[in-house]
Order: structure tokens, then C-alpha cells, then sequence
């Protein structure tokens, strides 16, 4: 927003802007060259916007008082310091890794970036792994688990939780758990990891129920938490759920210091709570924000994040937005659901598939508090109309009279050739 500003951008890691949510993709080979995972690189973004990005140098320390951080650079061992006029904080949040005996061993790996993505695939590589266990069935555990059933391996995934996909209620989720077993996933819910054990025949995984699993790969996949320790260390505010605290203008408790992304608590609009909300779009959005709030003065608010998200699972598209029927029981709100079970499109036309909508919404007035969607074709535009409505607080009632485009085929489906001339 200022060509004139001094920007510096410290990065712990090697890699600038790259695309995560494409990481498990790469790793099963639907994306063939690992080039294309990258956005960005550090030396475009000094060419392009003059922003002095040190990569492999992390800040170790923020001192508010003298407005100053302390920085390590990785590559020589060196300590220095650099003085803010604002400072921004988006450290993200890093993958839950809990203290389970076994678990330090080389064949149990998370993800969350470039170089984990680099080990994870070049063990494949190298070793050619028949079964894996994912552990956790979250968005990305079940991204993995697709994307190492499409390399041939044997998948099983462990789940503590009475279903996967936690966003989903289980009157959703069911449909996506029978979606696993077809695909010959071997899904254990309701169960636990106890402790890891290396023997000749491969990493036994031991489960709470007492059951075990002789396996060659184990991905942990449950759960994130923000990283926060920097901000602690500063003496700014840390929220209820864990997260950085921050007001309307994501500023911190410190004026001069602004925060945002996986790391940061957030208003849910339908409960007007506190939510941690780790996805891309609201950190894309709470970024220019800040940038915006820097060079013009606090101008720009955020209103909270819905949650808008949506994930392939082998042939189904799964999505949800707002509020499930977990969260407004645990916060005392009263609602109603309803259930449609219809095509994909206009029935006469061939190719219609199968879709499963639930609504959530108040009894009193109307108010549209989530929605939730499992279904083949079609999901994504249903769920971004729903998102709309949530977010501008609209009723059941608005849904009745929203204007849609309308045609019998499914149109995104359709090719088109394009042919001009330059004379």
C-alpha cells in the first residue's frame, strides 16, 4: 500500500509463499512437478515490491518497550536486533505432536510445510511403503490418506473422536465414513494411539483399545495449535482458547503490534465468541486489512470468520460454513434443522448426482446460523450462497428469495474451445 514504506519480512524457514493447501497432492503425484508449488519465491518479491525478505532468520524475542526484535540468522549462528515502527505477527500454528512414547521416531512425520512435504516423499521414494496410518481425520489427515491410497498404499486412519471431519455434524458425516470403508479405508473410531514401538516388522502402533497395528509410515494429523510463544515472551495478550488476542483492527494488546492468521483468536459471528479458526482465506483477508490499517490508520475492521471451508474426499465434495449442532448446544442457542437430499441438477439431465444439504437455523426468527453439504457435483457453489447469507446474519426466509443462475446441465462442466487470430 506504500512503494515509500521500509518492509522486512523475517522467515524461519527457506520458503516464502507456497501452496499448502496443494502440499498432500504433491506427495500422491496429482501434482507432478514440485515447482508448481510455489507462488512466489523471495528473490520475486524483492524484484517486484522491494521488500527485504531474510529467509532462515528467526526472530527470537520482541521487545514492545524499546521496539525492537531479536533475530537469529540460521544459516551463521549470528544474533542481532531491528528496530519497528509497526510489527506484525503471523507465525501460524504448528502441528500437535503430544508427548506419546515412540513418537521421535524417523517414520512418524507431520505436515505442515515445503521440507516436511520433502520427507515425507522421498521416504516414499526411497522406502516404498505398503501400509500408513493416519493419525487424526481432519481435512488434511484425509487429504493424505486419498492421496497415499492413490500411490497404492494401504491406509488405515485412527480417529479418538466418534467420527471424522469435526466442522460436520454426524448425521453428515456418515456419508463420508461410508465414503472411506468403499474406498477400503481401514477406519478405527473412537480410538487412540498409547504408544509407538519400532520392530523388524515396522512401527507397531498400539491402541487404547488395546488392538495394535504393524505398519511402515504413520502421519500425525491431529490438530493444530498457535504459536504463540514469541507473543507470551512479549507479555501481550493470550486469549481464553489459546490464541493471540486481538481488537476489531487486529492490533494486539500492544497498539503497535498487529497479529494474524492460524495464531490469532477471532469473533464467530453466530456465537459472537471467541473461535480459533485455523484456514487460508480469512488469513489472506486479516492480512491486507492490517496493511491497510498501517499506512491509513485504523480504518479497516474484521467482523470474524464463519469458517467457509470444503475438502475433497476420494469422489465426494464435503463442505460446512457457521455453526454445527455441537456448537450451539455447548453455547445454550436454540435452533432447528433441516435435511434436503436431491440432484446435483435438473433430474432429466443426465450425469445428475446425489446431494446431501443440512441447514441449521433459528426457530425464533429465521436466522440462518450453518450449513453443511456432502455431496458429488455442484457443492461448491451451494455452500458459498449459504456463506453469504450466514454472514450478512440473513433468514431461511432470504434463501427463499435469492435470484440464482439457472441451467439443467452442470454449465462448470462444460468445455469450451476458444480460437482468435492477431494480425
Amino acid at each position: 500500500m506504500d512503494e515509500n514504506a521500509d518492509i522486512i519480512l523475517f522467515k524461519r524457514g527457506k520458503y516464502v509463499s507456497y501452496a499448502n493447501c496443494g502440499l498432500p497432492y504433491y506427495i500422491g503425484g496429482t501434482i507432478a512437478e514440485r515447482d508448481k508449488l510455489f507462488v512466489q519465491t523471495a528473490k520475486g518479491f524483492r524484484a517486484r515490491f522491494n521488500i527485504d525478505i531474510r529467509t532462515e532468520q528467526e526472530v527470537t524475542a520482541i521487545r514492545p518497550k524499546e521496539k525492537e526484535v531479536e533475530v537469529k540468522n540460521l544459516a551463521t549462528g549470528k544474533v542481532y536486533t531491528e528496530n519497528y515502527d509497526k510489527l506484525v505477527l503471523s507465525p501460524g500454528a504448528e502441528p500437535l505432536r503430544p508427548g506419546i512414547e515412540g513418537i521421535n521416531n524417523d517414520k512418524i512425520f507431520t505436515l505442515r510445510n515445503v521440507p516436511d512435504t520433502d520427507m515425507i516423499k522421498g521416504y516414499i521414494d526411497r522406502n516404498h511403503p505398503h501400509h500408513a496410518v493416519v493419525v487424526g481425520g481432519g481435512f488434511i489427515g484425509l487429504e493424505m490418506a486419498e492421496n497415499l491410497h492413490e500411490l497404492g498404499i494401504q491406509v488405515a486412519v485412527v480417529e479418538m473422536a466418534n467420527q471424522v471431519m469435526a466442522p460436520l455434524d454426524y448425521s453428515m458425516v456418515a456419508i463420508v465414513h461410508q465414503q472411506l470403508i468403499d474406498k477400503n479405508i481401514d477406519l478405527r473410531l473412537e480410538d487412540g494411539v498409547s504408544r509407538f514401538e519400532e520392530t523388524t516388522e515396522g512401527i507397531k502402533v498400539h491402541l487404547r483399545s488395546g488392538k495394535e497395528i504393524v505398519t511402515d509410515l504413520v502421519l500425525l494429523s491431529i490438530g493444530v495449535r498457535p504459536e504463540i510463544r514469541l507473543a507470551k515472551e512479549a507479555g501481550l495478550s493470550i486469549g481464553s482458547l489459546g490464541g493471540i488476542s486481538v481488537n476489531e483492527y487486529m492490533q494486539t494488546s500492544d497498539p503497535d503490534i498487529y497479529a494474524l492468521g492460524d495464531a490469532v483468536e477471532v469473533v464467530h459471528p453466530v456465537t459472537g465468541k471467541p473461535a480459533l479458526i485455523p484456514l487460508a482465506g480469512p488469513a489472506n483477508k486479516q492480512g491486507r486489512i492490517v496493511a491497510d490499517n498501517i499506512v491509513f490508520g485504523n480504518r479497516e475492521t474484521y467482523m470474524g470468520t464463519i469458517g467457509t471451508s470444503i475438502a475433497k474426499v476420494f469422489d465426494l465434495t464435503v463442505a460446512a460454513v457457521g455453526a454445527n449442532a455441537k456448537l450451539l448446544k455447548r453455547e445454550g442457542i436454540a435452533y432447528r434443522s433441516s435435511y434436503t437430499h436431491s440432484a446435483s441438477h435438473a433430474g432429466y439431465y443426465p450425469g445428475a448426482v446425489f446431494m446431501s444439504v443440512k441447514i441449521l437455523f433459528s426457530p425464533d426468527n429465521g436466522q440462518l446460523f450453518g450449513a453443511q453439504i456432502v455431496g458429488f457435483d455442484g457443492v461448491d457453489k451451494r455452500i458459498e450462497m449459504l456463506a453469504q447469507v450466514i454472514q450478512r446474519k440473513g433468514t431461511i426466509y432470504d434463501l427463499i428469495t435469492l435470484e440464482q443462475a439457472y441451467a439443467p446441465p452442470p454449465t462448470r462442466r462444460r468445455k469450451i474451445r476458444l480460437t482468435w487470430s492477431v494480425t
